[in-house]
């Protein structure tokens, strides 16, 4: 196949079509796969609460009405659950695209994000929302340093809040704020107390990105023996370990997780949603595409990233310039001949093509090969590897372009044919692309 589907800008490889082929073992066992035995894990059991259009915290976002919308509809393509916004009393045009939202008619749920105040729960439940997400600060930090609330005021406003937003008949999660920085007993505390309020969720957020998976896993799973409503779990990516938590909290047995695309949000961000899906994807990739559309999801973060002003970076799980780039010769060859080497996200199911690159020092025959047989150039392996060497020897000067990486097995090609050149006569090699440069030989099977 020719044509690079992974991103724009790639001109020194080759595309493959080749498929992963598995046999029958392979595939029924997912190594990455949850145990069957771990009967809270809900890694194949989730919902996600996709929050971009709450990270106006984010330092480059402003969205404005027709953006706002048009990200909702890209999230709610995909498949997402629920979509968050911005509390409806930060601002009255918040609350106006509020409204606007809710009357799109989306299949996900919309909700929004608000304080644990009456004030603002009041304004929440007339722009029409399916759920209010209500959180307050509960370490000593946010206590002292924030609202200046002690446990006893935050457990009797929450109360409050709770049961007004129950009368309306719609959705409530009541989340603290900084939890892994809280006292475990107040943590606890409160939350059995809003669960026995009757809230759907309770929601445990990492605010300053300070948790690792082990203290999150420990917090979910100690969670999951004190409630029996839904645990979501809101984390930041200060340390780099957002979507790493995600996934413990998944195995301890929290069945709702926050992101946004890209994961913007405050400072840098949330857990990213394209790299949580690949994440999920990897332990069970069947059910992942059951409920997602994923090919959309390159379509959602080039939206996004255009929105709030930035690129989408090399390394991004799934949509980055490099996610299905293989260059070294050993891994080349291995993917060739069965992707699954080195690959454990298969591009096609997000919509995206594999890429080989071979214009340079660190490039096999078998690569080569492959270019060859798409150019169709007839020569033998000895004659490819022949002029493997050339083409490291010229990207030991630079690295060569796809043209250029064609011209060599062109003019190569054309040599043998005319027998001009044969195996081994890089010298000859060398004057035959120099007359090619010049003008001076057209070569045979310059199609």
């Amino acid at each position: 196949m020719v044509g690079i589907e992974t991103s724009a800008g790639h001109t020194n490889g080759v595309t493959t079509n080749a498929t992963h082929a598995q046999s029958p073992q392979q595939q029924l066992r997912n190594p990455y796969a949850p145990r069957y035995s771990d009967f809270l894990n809900n890694v194949s059991n989730f919902k996600i609460i996709e929050s971009t259009l709450q990270g106006e915290q984010f330092a480059n976002a402003f969205f404005d009405t027709k953006t706002k919308i048009a990200i909702a509809k890209a999230l709610d393509a995909f498949g997402v659950e629920y979509i968050e916004l911005t509390s409806p009393a930060a601002s009255e045009q918040s609350r106006l695209d509020c409204e606007a939202i809710c009357k799109l008619g989306l299949k996900a749920k919309i909700l929004t994000h608000i304080r644990c105040h009456m004030d603002d729960a009041r304004i929440a439940v007339e722009t029409g929302v399916d759920g209010v997400d209500v959180v307050i600060g509960t370490s000593s930090f946010l206590r002292e340093f924030s609202h200046g609330k002690d446990m006893t005021y935050i457990t009797k406003t929450a109360i409050e809040v709770i049961n007004f937003v129950k009368s309306k008949g719609i959705e409530v999660r009541f989340s603290s704020e900084d939890s892994f920085r809280s006292d475990l007993v107040d943590l606890l505390s409160i939350y059995q107390t809003v669960d026995k309020v009757g809230v759907n969720r309770v929601g445990v957020a990492d605010t300053v990105g300070c948790a690792n998976p082990r203290q999150v896993y420990e917090l979910v799973r100690t969670l999951r023996g004190v409630v029996s409503c839904d645990i979501e779990i809101h984390l930041h990516n200060d340390t780099g370990c957002a979507v790493a938590n995600a996934y413990t909290a998944l195995e301890a047995g929290a069945t709702h997780i926050d992101t946004s695309v890209l994961g913007i949000g405050e400072r840098v961000g949330i857990t990213p949603l394209g790299a949580l899906v690949a994440c999920l994807y990897a332990a069970n990739p069947e059910y992942v595409k059951s409920k997602y559309n994923l090919p959309m999801l390159r379509e959602i973060e080039n939206l996004v990233a255009e929105a709030v002003e930035v690129s989408i970076p090399f390394q991004n799980p799934v949509t980055g310039y490099c996610a299905f780039t293989h260059k070294a010769g050993i891994h080349a060859k291995a993917i060739l001949n069965n992707p699954s080497t080195y690959e454990i996200l298969k591009p096609e199911d997000f919509g995206l093509t594999r890429y080989v690159s071979i214009g340079h020092r660190l490039t096999g025959w078998n690569a080569v090969k492959s270019r060859v047989e798409q150019l169709q150039l007839d020569m033998t392996d000895d004659q490819i590897k022949d002029a493997t060497t050339k083409i490291k020897e010229l990207a030991d000067v630079r690295t060569q372009s796809m043209d250029d990486v064609d011209t060599v097995l062109r003019v190569y090609h054309s040599g043998i044919v005319s027998g001009k050149l044969k195996v081994g006569e890089l010298d000859v090699l060398d004057e035959l692309l120099r007359a090619h440069k010049n003008g001076k030989v057209v070569t045979a099977a310059s199609s």
